[in-house]
């Protein structure tokens, strides 16, 4: 997806509308710096504004991701195109999110171990050892919970009896038996409870 193309493909719109960024981004609820950026190339409207701007430019969203006018013949095959291309970039997104997990969690596991070597091997006052305890429980836990909201959210859960693809709810998340990211859930579509495994993409379903 070309982010330059579909901010030149905004501004000239926005342009021919005689409307300033400002002025878009009062109609929008936003800041006239979002606007700003999509026409600089930088980042491309969220899906909660996608439909308004595209109402008031006066264009469909899949001429939006496509940074230019579609054909009505071509229209359907673009569509695809862009589907496709919004699919691999969210299966980039969720690779590396997961990325991001792994590498949080081992530099807190890390420095975990390294504030309890100190407090229990160095010799510094009490009132640090407790300080630095405290430190390293808190900092384990936090990034816990955020690397496990990650997971949540970053790919799906493969049902090993009927391979459908699916995100857990928190609590079926939380609370289910796991072996790093296998997960023993229900599936919400065969109702069968297996040990699901962590996919990446929908592909094959």
């Amino acid at each position: 997806m070309d982010l330059e193309k579909i901010g030149r493909f905004i501004s000239n719109h926005r342009k021919k509308k005689n409307m300033t960024q400002m002025e878009l981004a009062e109609r929008l609820n936003i800041t006239d710096r979002a606007v700003s950026k999509w026409e600089c190339g930088k980042s491309i409207p969220d899906s909660s504004v996608m439909l308004s701007l595209c109402e008031v430019l006066g264009f469909s969203v899949n001429e939006l991701l496509s940074g230019e006018e579609v054909n009505m013949e071509d229209y359907n095959n673009q569509a695809e195109k862009n589907l496709v291309e919004i699919s691999k970039q969210k299966e980039q997104s969720n690779k590396l999110l997961l990325t991001v997990e792994i590498i949080m969690m081992a530099l807190s596991i890390s420095l975990f171990l390294t504030l309890h070597y100190i407090t229990f091997f160095v010799c510094v006052d009490l009132w640090l050892k407790i300080l630095l305890g405290s430190i390293s429980y808190l900092q384990l836990i936090s990034i816990a919970v955020l690397a496990f909201r990650i997971e949540q959210k970053a790919g799906y859960y493969e049902c090993q009896h009927c391979h459908h693809k699916y995100i857990p709810t928190l609590n079926q998340s939380l609370l289910s038996m796991h072996r790093g990211w296998t997960k023993y859930m229900k599936c919400p579509k065969c109702g069968k409870k297996s040990w699901s495994k962590k996919v990446i993409s929908k592909e094959n379903e």
